[in-house]
């Protein structure tokens, strides 16, 4: 399943480390399969422990407690909304539910056209800006009203529909 292109990008992130702590390279490895796969399967889990020569639960362990890992395969925009207690407090769950309501989907599911996977997150870090969410891992949106929501996801279906 994993290429040995990947095993080489492995390799490299494992160098960065003391040969006795191979296991130090655990999240780069699951981003690298990310990366090209789109989501982290638990095959992939395995093939990470066996090169890094860890228990296959102790990669399971750091897959599951990141949200910015994907366990299942998700839509090409994963929306990650905080809805910790600060944002709580500034509307975080009402931004939650105005993009269940626009998407059409629950918390944890993907459109039917594959294009949004909508996440409730923990702590982004950014409390003063909440509403608060995160694209696809890496980009922060702040003061997320109902319109710039709307904004937002207008936005990227019209790049969609453009490229």
């Amino acid at each position: 399943m994993i290429s040995d292109a990947t095993r080489a990008r492995f390799d490299r992130e494992v160098a960065k480390y003391p040969a006795d702590q191979r296991q130090s390279a655990v999240m780069a490895c699951l981003a690298i399969v990310q990366q090209e796969q789109g989501w982290v399967s638990q095959d992939a889990e395995r093939e990470i422990a066996e090169h890094l020569g860890m228990p296959e639960i102790a990669v399971r362990e750091v897959t599951t407690f990141y949200n910015m890992y994907n366990q299942r395969p998700v839509g090409k925009y994963k929306l990650n909304v905080c809805t910790n207690l600060p944002c709580q407090l500034r509307d975080g769950a009402k931004a939650l539910h105005h993009l269940e309501h626009k998407l059409g989907v629950a918390m944890g599911e993907t459109t039917a056209d594959g294009l949004f996977t909508l996440q409730q997150s923990e702590c982004l870090g950014a409390c003063a800006d909440s509403p608060v969410m995160l694209v696809n891992d890496r980009t922060m949106c702040s003061f997320m009203s109902n319109d710039k929501l709307d904004q937002l996801i207008d936005g990227l279906r019209k790049a969609e529909q453009q490229s």
